[in-house]
């Protein structure tokens, strides 16, 4: 074409020929998903580009020969412009603009920096593919895909780089040959068709505009694919697909662009006939966007119920029915408002306040607590499980405010008489007329929602140590690795194994003793590891390391500390009674004495709990871990110190010996 001369007929036909390939390769690049599905593109864009050129230089040679190039290009110079070369030839320049300032160069640039940002990305591909290989996520083939659809890439984004300076040249070439044609045409027509200057320039113009038109449209439609291809990104399906999809997810906005262009054609001169019909149909489609989504969401459901029930009636789901939750609460219907939170309740943030409270005062992460509703309760009533188990109850009122008196009672106060849950006082559930009355009273007035707050607070720390497991415990020791590792390294599983260290510190929490110093728990148990792995004796190892810690639990600023004392007798007993084996120290005492103990103790803790002193047991660090033993299961709540775990300037005060 660049050489030989062509006929008009066969111009016309190689014309037509060139905007059905440039319309295809529009088209193509509108409905594919990704780059790499046209990576062929670079190359086609560099051939069709030399194609036009060719035509350009065919058409050209035939205009100026015999002042005719095929039907094609007369029919683009009269019909499409009208006859008139201006009108054409500002058509031409805008088409020009158009496609060279606007869509060329917004693509090219594209291009340059795709091409930047995949190749900077390639490491990181690389690494994440070798990850996933070593894990075993994907194997050597999967692999060896996945690394030559980088390399391909890579390479179409530096390919479109390139490419899009071909559009970028066919561009400025277009205008070139138009001012060609045009001044050629006039010379020609003069000095050898013998036309006058006006009737050159008019027959001359025409064909040449004509011809750039036929030129420049397919060169448009080709740079828009190029930009089409090249702004890809984030997407999982066709172009028309993720304009319809994301365009029209909000029909609500169509309601106000209709509005807005209704308010146009009423108080603006536009005559309404133009804007009514342009809003109706966008209204209409904004209304019809929505039915179909309000239907597809309910489709969704229906199917995702179906998939639930599937998913029940699967034989695989009995393993899902042998999973225990650490905590559950389950309440009556009649509290359901408690948990709604679109009805007021706030128990789901009192329960994050919870867990806060939990982790700052013990060093324990609460795990998550399973709310629920139960029908099979009355509607008032809730319960507390650890593990499955029922540990508490209570019932509330919603309605109505927890007084609890603070030993005077007035008896012009009513109410439904009732003990709180979480200490076992009496106390009254006071409707709101009787609530400014109580607290006048002296009473102490609670919400219901603080009520179930308190008590499952103190629900949580009385059951803290069977919170503790194993996987809990790794969970501690992982989070300390990150700043001591050289501690944990030391100690697990080299002096210490995981069930070891567990049963340490649920010793501990077991005494409402706080493992949050987790660096002085773990190096007390590394120095004394070598020497036992008794979990009962490193614990009392521990505890004496925490004396600071237990030191400002029990005692009040420049007050003594008042205690029951273990006399001389009693530690002896104790000491007597010891037993020794394989698996450690245990108490071995006689029913009769037992009895004997627990009587004398119980004399002594009541006395103090009726003078208002909280009750606490001091004896020697010998016998400390043995007397708990003793009496942890008919008094858990009272604390058992021994003198190692005090400070020296705590100032003791003897208010009870115990004696047998």
């Amino acid at each position: 074409m660049m050489v030989l001369p062509l006929s008009p007929g066969l111009l016309s036909f190689l014309l037509i020929i060139n905007i059905s390939l440039a319309l295809t390769i529009l088209l193509v690049a509108m409905v594919i998903n990704e780059s790499l599905q046209f990576s062929v593109f670079p190359s086609l864009l560099l051939l069709t580009t030399l194609f036009r050129l060719s035509l350009n230089v065919s058409t050209t040679r035939s205009i100026l020969t015999n002042a005719n190039a095929g039907d094609v290009i007369e029919t683009f110079g009269e019909f499409v412009v009208g006859g008139d070369p201006v009108v054409g030839f500002i058509v031409f320049i805008i088409l020009v603009v158009i496609n060279f300032v606007v869509i060329t160069k917004g693509s090219e640039r594209v291009a340059e920096v795709a091409a930047r940002f995949t190749l900077d990305a390639m490491p990181g591909k690389q690494m994440s593919i070798d990850a996933d290989l070593n894990a075993g996520m994907i194997n050597e083939q999967e692999a060896r895909e996945r690394r030559r659809n980088i390399e391909r890439e890579a390479d179409f984004y530096g390919a479109m780089d390139g490419a899009s300076k071909f559009v970028k040249g066919d561009a400025i070439a277009g205008i070139v040959i138009l001012l060609i044609n045009v001044i050629g045409g006039l010379i020609i027509g003069v000095t050898k068709f013998d036309y006058s200057i006006s009737e050159s320039a008019s027959i001359f113009t025409i064909l040449s505009v004509g011809d750039g038109l036929v030129s420049q449209i397919p060169a448009l439609l080709i740079s828009t694919a190029t930009a089409i291809i090249v702004t890809r990104a984030a997407s999982d399906g066709s172009l028309s697909e993720d304009v319809t999809k994301q365009m029209f997810s909000f029909p609500k906005l169509l309601y106000i662009v209709a509005g807005t262009i209704a308010i146009l054609g009423l108080f603006t001169p536009i005559k309404p006939i133009t804007t009514m019909p342009i809003a109706a149909v966008l209204f209409f489609g904004g209304y019809k966007i929505q039915q179909t989504q309000v239907q597809e969401q309910v489709i969704a459901e229906q199917m995702e119920e179906e998939q639930e029930l599937e998913h029940v009636r699967s034989p695989e789901n009995v393993t899902q029915l042998l999973q225990v939750d650490p905590i559950e609460f389950e309440f009556g219907y009649g509290l359901i408002p408690l948990a709604d939170a679109n009805r007021g309740g706030d128990l789901l943030d009192r329960v994050i306040m919870i867990r806060k409270q939990i982790a700052l005062e013990l060093g324990l992460m609460v795990p998550v607590i399973r709310i629920r509703d139960n029908i099979q309760l009355t509607p008032n009533q809730y319960i507390i499980k650890i593990k499955g188990n029922k540990v508490a109850e209570g019932e509330i009122f919603l309605d109505h405010y927890l007084a609890m008196n603070s030993g005077v009672e007035d008896e012009s106060i009513t109410g439904i008489e009732t003990v709180e849950p979480a200490f076992g006082l009496p106390a009254l559930w006071v409707n709101e007329e009787n609530k400014e009355k109580a607290e006048m009273s002296g009473y102490t007035v609670v919400d219901a929602p603080s009520v179930v707050a308190t008590h499952l607070t103190e629900v949580i720390k009385r059951h803290s140590f069977e919170l503790l497991g194993r996987q809990e415990v790794k969970t501690l020791i992982d989070n300390l690795k990150e700043t001591q590792p050289a501690l944990i390294e030391e100690l697990t599983p080299n002096l210490l194994s995981l069930g070891e260290i567990q049963k340490v510190l649920a010793n501990l929490l077991k005494e409402k003793v706080s493992i949050r110093n987790l660096v002085t728990i773990f190096e007390t148990l590394a120095d004394n590891a070598i020497y036992t792995k008794d979990p009962a004796v490193l614990t009392e190892y521990v505890r004496q390391a925490l004396s600071r810690q237990l030191t400002q639990q029990y005692t009040e600023p420049n007050q003594p500390l008042k205690v029951i004392t273990i006399g001389p007798s009693f530690e002896k007993k104790i000491a007597e009674s010891v037993q020794h084996s394989e698996q450690g120290s245990y108490l071995s005492m006689d029913p009769n004495t037992t009895q004997i103990i627990y009587r004398n103790l119980s004399d002594e803790v009541n006395r103090l709990s009726q003078m208002g002193l909280q009750p606490i047991i001091l004896t020697s660090p010998v016998t400390r871990m043995y007397l708990r033993q003793l009496i942890e299961k008919s008094m858990p709540d009272v604390p058992v110190l021994s003198f190692n775990e005090l400070e020296p300037y705590v100032e003791v005060q003897s208010v009870g010996v115990v004696n047998i």
